[in-house]
């Protein structure tokens, strides 16, 4: 039915004795969706599939292709034009700075997300860091597999608190911000709201300016995009209204937090607790200074690499959707 050529990140999947074997399709950076069923694609045309693509690449695999599906690989106005072929851009993520829409709209190809699939997912991240740094179970863990054997009582006291009657400050409240209003109601905590675009102040909990909901909140978490509003939007000025022992959590998008001054104040002493997914540069540099803080300060922070939105429901969601858009483009040209 098919052979495959070479291997890492180059791996092509060629197939034949398929229908529109003239339409070509390529994946750029297969490696992004995990394990995902790329035979389905065949039935629209010739798959490639490549693990992941550097820019510099770009231009020579997508080269006759009428369909690309791209996660973070940049498709920019220069290789729209390079290549005549070319009729969709699909995109596996919802966001879509990676391509130039605009150039996109003027060279008549169409661009397509997938929006919807993660909302559960990145909820269920939120909750868990959350719950992770207000019960301390960084410290509790290190505890219990170290210094616990050699107690001379069964328990060890550390301050920790309940989060039932805390305000809990929600920074955009989309579809993910209100699913984790949902959750943070169903723990008995006080919902509170700035909404990041000013147009939805409406979303039945009250809403408040950034630096009331800064100042008054137990709980901050993200859910914006990042644009010219929200870029640095928790600069130093900001984050230094944190109350004491503030948890505050990034499952937005990178950039929102300044993570350099995050490090700068935790090092000089204000007490707060960070939990991000997200940042400017994926994955990060040594030189991020989130990376080097002093041992005394890691139990205060959570950095994971941007697997909010990768349960295996969410990338089931997602591969669907993809498969969905596509087959909407070809039968019906949306």
């Amino acid at each position: 039915m098919g052979k495959e050529e070479g291997e890492g990140k180059g791996r092509v999947l060629t197939h034949f004795k398929r229908v529109n074997m003239e339409r070509k399709i390529v994946v750029l950076d297969g490696a992004t969706l995990g394990n995902v069923d790329y035979s389905r694609l065949e039935k629209f045309g010739k798959v490639e599939v490549y693990r992941r693509t550097e820019p510099k690449e770009t231009g020579t695999r997508i080269a006759g292709a009428e369909i690309v599906i791209t996660n973070k690989v940049v498709i920019d106005r220069s290789l729209m034009e390079r290549n005549s072929t070319l009729k969709l851009i699909q995109i596996t993520a919802t966001g879509m700075n990676n391509v130039d829409l605009e150039g996109a709209r003027q060279l008549g190809i169409k661009v397509k997300n997938v929006a919807g699939y993660s909302t559960d997912s990145v909820a269920q991240y939120t909750l868990g860091v959350v719950l992770t740094l207000a019960n301390r179970i960084l410290y509790f863990n290190r505890y219990g597999k170290g210094q616990w054997s050699n107690s001379p009582i069964f328990t060890h006291i550390v301050e920790w608190d309940e989060i039932a009657g805390k305000r809990w400050g929600i920074i955009g409240m989309g579809k993910i911000g209100q699913r984790v209003a949902q959750l943070a109601v169903g723990l008995g905590t006080e919902v509170v709201y700035y909404s990041t675009s000013g147009k939805n102040l409406d979303a039945g909990y009250l809403h408040l300016p950034l630096e009331e909901l800064l100042s008054t909140s137990h709980i901050i978490t993200i859910h914006a995009p990042l644009n010219r509003k929200t870029y640095h939007l928790l600069n130093r000025s900001r984050l230094e209204l944190l109350q004491e022992d503030t948890i505050l959590v990034n499952s937005g998008r990178g950039g929102i937090v300044d993570e350099e001054k995050v490090a700068e104040l935790l090092k000089s002493g204000k007490k707060f607790w960070f939990a991000t997914d997200v940042l400017p540069i994926e994955p990060p540099p040594s030189t991020n200074p989130l990376l080097n803080l002093p041992k005394s300060l890691q139990d205060r922070i959570i950095l994971t690499p941007h697997i909010g939105w990768t349960s295996k429901t969410a990338r089931q969601k997602l591969w669907e959707g993809v498969i969905a858009s596509i087959s909407q483009f070809i039968e019906k040209g949306e």
